[in-house]
């Protein structure tokens, strides 16, 4: 029988407790504990299929507590988990408005500036962005990482797509501010935007090169699927059979066993198998 004692913890003091930073901090830390389980399990079925009911558990926790920050971000995190899982295409969509929308919340609450992004002229949207300082490294890593997500979701909207010069601009001030923020995660979004397109229409191999080598270095060579994507986006961009196939190769012999990567680290020799076995036809 599956066990869930955080949940019963964190419902009893939500219903027996008057204390509200009491109540804050459990919310918070079962979030957090929430996401660390997600992320360290190494059966992706196993955790796409749980995943649902925590969602809405973690959904129920924000009616009581709407403006508490850790939770509208651990929630848009985990959001953001479950629907890269998908291969649904209307349910990515749907659910990748969910996790912006809490994470334009968060930002919301960590800076008024913030409050007004997604209606400001992208001029007005730079000059808000780059005024963040560190304080504001959380909430900007969340937002760009939903917005990539939400994009995604809507690649078929050319109005969404355009949007992905704003998600460039608060990854660069990620990295401008800390690029050793998420394990350098913020160079591979980089390196993807840079890569989308071929070079004779907009993509720059140059740049995504270069972002791919710094993520591979910052992560310590321990999140897997910076090679996949690598291989993926990179290497098969300028048609480079041999590093797309020693990254990929690399991928399957390496363990997937890392703190807060197991689960990331599962799905990227799932998708190593899978492009190593398209790849006669790509090349």
């Amino acid at each position: 029988m599956q066990r869930l004692p955080l949940s019963i913890v964190l419902i009893a003091a939500l219903n027996l407790s008057g204390c509200s930073s009491l109540i804050s901090s459990a919310t918070e830390e079962f979030g957090n504990n929430l996401s660390a389980v997600i992320l360290n399990h190494n059966d992706p079925e196993t955790v796409a299929a749980g995943i649902p009911s925590y969602l809405l558990l973690q959904e129920a926790l924000l009616k009581q507590q709407p403006d508490n920050q850790a939770l509208l971000l651990s929630t848009a995190k985990l959001y953001g988990s479950y629907a890269g899982m998908l291969d649904n295409e209307a349910r990515l969509a749907a659910l990748s408005e969910k996790a912006l929308d809490f994470s334009f919340r968060a930002a919301c609450l960590q800076k008024k500036e913030f409050c007004q992004l997604k209606t400001l002229s992208f001029a007005e949207f730079e000059k808000v962005i780059q005024a963040s300082n560190n304080n504001d490294l959380a909430s900007l890593y969340g937002l760009g990482a939903s917005w990539a997500l939400w994009i995604q979701g809507h690649k078929s909207n050319w109005d969404a797509v355009a949007q992905l010069a704003q998600v460039k601009t608060i990854m660069q001030q990620v990295i401008k501010l800390d690029e050793k923020y998420e394990n350098g995660s913020a160079h591979l979004y980089l390196a993807v935007l840079a890569s989308l397109l071929p070079t004779a229409m907009g993509g720059d191999a140059v740049s995504a090169k270069q972002h791919f080598e710094q993520a591979l270095s910052l992560s310590l060579d321990k999140n897997l699927m910076v090679k996949v994507l690598y291989a993926k986006h990179y290497a098969r961009m300028v048609f480079d059979r041999p590093l797309h196939d020693r990254l990929l190769n690399e991928v399957l012999k390496s363990s997937i066993t890392q703190e807060n990567l197991t689960l990331i680290n599962s799905l990227a020799q799932q998708q190593a198998k899978q492009l190593l076995k398209s790849a006669e036809a790509y090349f």
